[in-house]
């Protein structure tokens, strides 16, 4: 576990708290350690992140706990980043009161990860994001910009309830 992972706060944030401001306002809490990470982020080596409408980027160390059999990290831990940062793209264009949820994603892994690769940069890029259906598209990247992998989603837009 990094420095920096040790000193981030993980949980969950209520549900009160995250109906009562836009996508956009909560992932900057996030980013900036007002609000909790998500506990799978802790899993992944998370690093760092930022949000912009419609692009959101996630930092993260591979190392050998995200090794498969064969020596090389598990496309798990490509899956889960870049599904992050395409949803939370999405999410980042949502008004207060809305969320969202993963309904497909595709990825494709281009090279393969060790933790020689160095820290790798998720990002996601909203396509479009209706009242309904949002969609994105992600990149993963090492640290010299080379692809490691890229991947698409499609997340079902909804109201908290209240």
């Amino acid at each position: 576990m990094s420095e920096l992972q040790a000193s981030t706060n993980f949980g969950l944030t209520s549900p009160d708290v995250l109906a009562s401001m836009s996508g956009l306002d909560f992932l900057r809490k996030m980013f900036s350690g007002e609000l909790p990470h998500a506990t799978m982020m802790q899993q992944v080596g998370f690093t760092r992140g930022s949000a912009e409408p419609g692009f959101v980027v996630f930092q993260a160390q591979p190392g050998p706990q995200h090794y498969n059999p064969i020596g090389s990290v598990h496309g798990g831990f490509a899956a889960t980043l870049l599904d992050s940062a395409m949803g939370c793209a999405v999410q980042s264009m949502l008004p207060a009161g809305s969320g969202y949820t993963t309904l497909e994603f595709k990825v494709s892994l281009i090279k393969a990860i060790t933790a020689d690769t160095g820290e790798v940069r998720a990002e996601g890029r909203t396509l479009n994001v209706g009242r309904r259906v949002g969609t994105a598209e992600g990149r993963l990247l090492d640290g010299k910009g080379r692809l490691l992998a890229h991947a698409t989603t499609t997340c079902l837009v909804f109201e908290f309830p209240k």
